[in-house]
């Protein structure tokens, strides 16, 4: 979606895309004769973004440059450049030079030739203060080159870096990052008071306590400990430079695993998955896997499971690759058969689908199929999605439950609700075909929304909007209580990272902050008993369903027949 644009800030400045002209001009003699050989000057005429700022031959000193900027007519002054639409990152002005990377490659563009150029694939570079050497990086390597034009030949030109060696001081590093962190609160939390706690004080209260400080995990938790003091949520730190083990992916098959009398393990309950996704990938469930619920794991990888304590650990380090497991009908080796499959490396994701799978059974069964379901497990990307695979499939529906417990937060609340907003304008139909309701993309009946304590940040905000727009009563628990924004994390010395509370919000009519400490309070409160709900009834979704058919009852959805049509034969 992005272009490259560029400016000329002094109205005087020719474009770099007037037009050109192939008429031959007088040549200057003063210009092009020396004064005492009579032979043509060397010396390049300088042109626009030529000369000392564009780098010469020579390095020199930097001298005072002064900026020109004419305000009057600056945006008719905006051109764009001919690369087309792309992500573009990393733009570095090198006279008349642009380079910059796009799509994992490091490209100029000439506004002198008005050409741009593909020079390799690279993952970072940066350009020499004299604009004369280039340092790259390409995949794990990195070398020094020369100021490129063309394809890039790093043959010879990388940098040995095997015996690069640095000389940590951590005491006086984690003494900075302490301080680095209190200043960033200090100067970017959202309130300038900083909820009224004397910050000053808290860094005199913590600071002592750096000297005991003996590993990054010491750090990071006094730092927790120091912002903490802001009562605020979305303050978090963390990070840095930690040892970090090496991980051993466990193979898991997305199945529930009993032992048996017999001494080997029973199939009792296989995931179902979603396999043309691989986050839902149940290795079960996959093409040509002849495995069913019931069915005994007599051996893992030749290994008989008689007797093992754990069949996980015939699976160690097997995530994503082919494991024999021989299966029966029966405890016992006769008319047994061998299946292979690929075990995943994280279930989690095969038990919340077939949750939420399950939710739509249960609401498709006690409705008669006239409600759906939907379940939104965060407000980023992975939620939009989960959003958008369950709602439009369940457009014919005359009700609408949207879940939001346990959401995660994120950004796209605005999103969700701007679309269960949609109000009816007209109703369109083809020929052959069924009235349908315009705009399209929108159920027309009753919703609900269903909120727990684990609904957090833009988890919080969805019920708030749900509330603000009247869009029906919130069921279940008051959400999280965490609306303070956050941008990321600006640069820590090792690598870590600290999350500032920077942006919040306060009602409409500018009286009070709202959300942040006290969440959304649900319309009808219900709280799911622990046993009960392990036990398969969840009674917040119950009491959904319930007002749903009471709403649905009380105001039906009716799809009207079309008026004649009009008979222009008059």
């Amino acid at each position: 979606m992005e272009r490259i644009h560029l400016v000329t800030l002094a109205a005087a400045t020719k474009s770099p895309f007037a037009p050109k002209t192939d008429e031959v001009k007088p040549r200057d003699e003063k210009a092009t004769v020396g004064p005492s050989d009579g032979k043509a000057s060397s010396e390049p005429q300088k042109g626009l973004g030529q000369g000392k700022d564009a780098g010469t031959a020579k390095a020199s000193k930097p001298s005072k440059v002064t900026v020109t900027v004419d305000a009057e007519g600056l945006s008719r002054r905006i051109t764009v450049l001919p690369p087309a639409a792309a992500t573009y990152g990393a733009l570095t002005s090198v006279g008349d030079k642009l380079f910059y990377l796009k799509k994992g490659k490091l490209h100029v563009f000439d506004l002198e030739k008005e050409k741009e150029t593909e020079l390799g694939e690279v993952a970072g570079y940066r350009v020499s203060a004299d604009h004369q050497k280039m340092l790259v990086k390409a995949g794990a390597d990195f070398a020094i080159v020369d100021l490129p034009s063309a394809k890039l030949d790093l043959a010879d030109r990388r940098l040995g870096l095997g015996d690069l060696k640095v000389r940590l001081d951590r005491q006086a590093e984690w003494r900075q990052i302490h301080a680095e962190c209190w200043r960033q609160m200090r100067d970017f939390l959202f309130d300038p008071n900083l909820h009224g706690v004397d910050w000053p004080a808290m860094r005199r209260r913590y600071e002592p306590l750096l000297a005991h400080v003996r590993h990054r995990a010491d750090l990071t938790y006094l730092i927790g400990e120091m912002i903490g003091e802001l009562n605020i949520g979305h303050a978090y730190v963390g990070g840095g430079d930690l040892p970090r083990p090496e991980r051993i992916p466990q193979g898991l098959l997305g199945a529930v695993l009993r032992p048996d009398p017999s001494g080997f393990f029973r199939i009792e309950r296989i995931l179902r998955g979603h396999n043309w996704d691989p986050k839902y990938r149940s290795p079960l469930t996959e093409i040509g896997v002849d495995i069913r619920p019931g069915d005994y794991l007599l051996a893992i990888q030749g290994k008989s499971t008689r007797g093992m304590t754990d069949p996980y650990a015939a699976l160690v380090g097997t995530a994503g690759k082919p494991v024999v497991l021989r299966v029966n009908r029966e405890a016992r080796d006769e008319g047994a058969r061998d299946q292979t499959v690929i075990p995943t490396a994280d279930e989690q994701p095969l038990y919340y689908l077939d949750w939420v799978l399950g939710n739509v059974e249960k609401v498709e069964k006690a409705s008669g199929g006239r409600i759906g379901y939907v379940h939104v497990p965060d407000m980023g990307v992975p939620g939009l999605n989960e959003f958008a695979k369950f709602y439009y499939p369940q457009l014919h529906k005359e009700a609408l439950v949207v879940d939001c417990r346990g959401n995660g937060g994120g950004n796209v609340s605005p999103m969700i609700i701007e679309r269960l907003r949609r109000e009816p304008a007209m109703w369109t139909i083809a020929r052959n075909g069924s009235v349908n309701v315009d705009p399209s993309g929108q159920v027309l009946g009753p919703k609900v929304l269903l909120i727990d304590q684990h609904s957090a940040s833009d988890g919080d905000i969805v019920a708030y909007r749900f509330r603000k727009h009247r869009l029906g009563p919130i069921i279940g628990q008051r959400s999280w209580g965490g609306v303070v924004g956050i941008r990321g994390s600006l640069p820590l010395l090792d690598g870590g990272i600290l999350n500032r509370p920077e942006f919040s919000r306060f009602d409409l009519e500018a009286r009070e902050w709202i959300m942040e400490g006290t969440g959304v309070e649900p319309d009808i409160e219900v709280d799911n008993d622990p046993t009960r709900e392990l036990s398969g009834t969840d009674d917040q979704l119950n009491r959904a369903i319930a007002e749903l058919k009471k709403a649905m009852e009380a105001k039906p959805v009716t799809i009207p027949k079309p008026p004649a049509y009009p008979d222009k034969s008059k």
